[in-house]
């Protein structure tokens, strides 16, 4: 199984723009974390970083028939790319919305997303945790999705280590 991960504008320079935004982790660091919790399912990921909304479309258009799952990290074209929209409405796969910060709680342009009628979910505000989470969703979804066919069992939750055998997870 294998996800693929796709960034858009101005990402790459994560960890020094607006680090009070975005955080001071650069872009490498949260796709390989991002990597770390596929590889701990069994899957492959691979990641693209485009400034270019053509090459964002493109990209999508090229994890059709390769990738179970895209992770879009959109940046600003999350608000105003319809031709991602379409793109991520063709693909036939799971598609989760990710975002470092809480686009709701910004400026008014940012809380409109023209994305999410195409993903299957959405991971905002969580900071660089929502990289891991978004492919941890993809993955999740694409087992339950198998075993709602018959094809496979649900993938299982990870184990929680913090827990004590008598105890229950905290919200």
């Amino acid at each position: 199984m294998h996800v693929t991960l796709l960034s858009g504008p101005n990402l790459d320079l994560l960890g020094r723009r607006e680090p009070g935004v975005y955080g001071t982790d650069a872009l490498a660091s949260h796709v390989r974390r991002a990597a770390a919790v596929a590889a701990s399912h069994g899957w492959t990921l691979d990641h693209f970083q485009t400034n270019d909304e053509g090459a964002l479309v493109d990209a999508v258009h090229a994890a059709r028939g390769r990738a179970d799952a895209v992770v879009v990290n959109a940046g600003a074209l999350t608000h105003t790319s319809w031709s991602l929209h379409d793109a991520l409405r063709a693909y036939d796969g799971v598609v989760v919305e990710l975002h470092l910060s809480n686009p709701a709680a910004r400026e008014p342009f940012r809380h409109t997303s023209v994305v999410a009628p195409a993903a299957d979910g959405l991971v905002a505000g969580m900071g660089g945790l929502g990289y891991e989470l978004a492919v941890e969703a993809a993955v999740r979804i694409c087992g339950a999705r198998a075993h709602v066919r018959g094809d496979a069992p649900p993938a299982p939750a990870p184990a929680r280590e913090d827990l004590r055998k008598d105890e229950e997870p905290r919200p």
